[in-house]
Formats: structure tokens, C-alpha cells, sequence
């Protein structure tokens, strides 16, 4: 089993375990190879969920570059309410989780799919 491999399976299981869904593996496969060698960085595999600066990049550089959102205060609440169901207990939450959890969230999935 690849590193990569072993990663995804880690997600799938805060996935589960976090959210109560059975994720979708294909997609939880595209998000994690879109996110590329920052899966292997421990401080760039994760999100904060209480700074700032860093949901403010969530919602630039994922929701609006990548999934081609509006901005607006609905960004905002997205983030907000994937964070509130990743729960504040787990201080730093899986990028690609975050990641998964709002394409989902936004109904933005077709955009993995090219």
C-alpha cells in the first residue's frame, strides 16, 4: 500500500468516524491527489479550524479558485458549519477532509470529475 494509499484510508476513517458518512472514495481519492505533495506535509495536510488567516484561504484558494464560488457570507457559514461537525475536539483537521466535507457540502463534486 503506497503512502498515498495509507493517507486516504486515514480520511476515510475521520470521514466515518467525525462526520457518520461512508465517503465517497473516488472523490476522497481526486481531492487528495488535487491537493498534491501537501498530503505528506504535516503542517500543510492540516487546517486550524480557529485561525483566521487560514479558513480566509480555505475559502480563497479552495472554494472560490477551485470550485468557482461567489463570494459571500455563504462561503463563510459552509466552512464554519464542516468545521462545527469535524468538532472542535480534533485541533487540527485534515485538509483533504475539510476539502472533501465542503465539495460536498457546496454540491461542487462534478468539479473532480473532468
Amino acid at each position: 500500500m503506497s503512502k498515498r494509499d495509507e493517507l486516504i484510508a486515514k480520511y476515510a476513517e475521520h470521514i466515518k468516524d467525525k462526520f457518520g458518512e461512508t465517503p465517497d472514495m473516488d472523490l476522497l481519492t481526486k481531492v487528495a491527489i488535487g491537493l498534491g505533495p501537501s498530503i505528506y506535509n504535516v503542517d500543510a495536510s492540516k487546517v486550524s479550524g480557529s485561525d483566521d488567516k487560514e479558513l480566509a484561504t480555505v475559502k480563497n484558494n479552495f472554494l472560490i479558485k477551485k470550485l468557482g464560488l461567489q463570494d459571500g457570507p455563504k462561503l463563510m457559514e459552509g466552512i464554519n458549519a464542516v468545521m462545527e461537525r469535524y468538532g472542535s475536539s480534533e485541533r487540527s483537521k485534515y485538509r483533504a477532509v475539510v476539502y472533501y466535507m465542503l465539495a460536498k457540502h457546496f454540491k461542487k463534486e462534478s468539479v473532480y470529475n473532468k
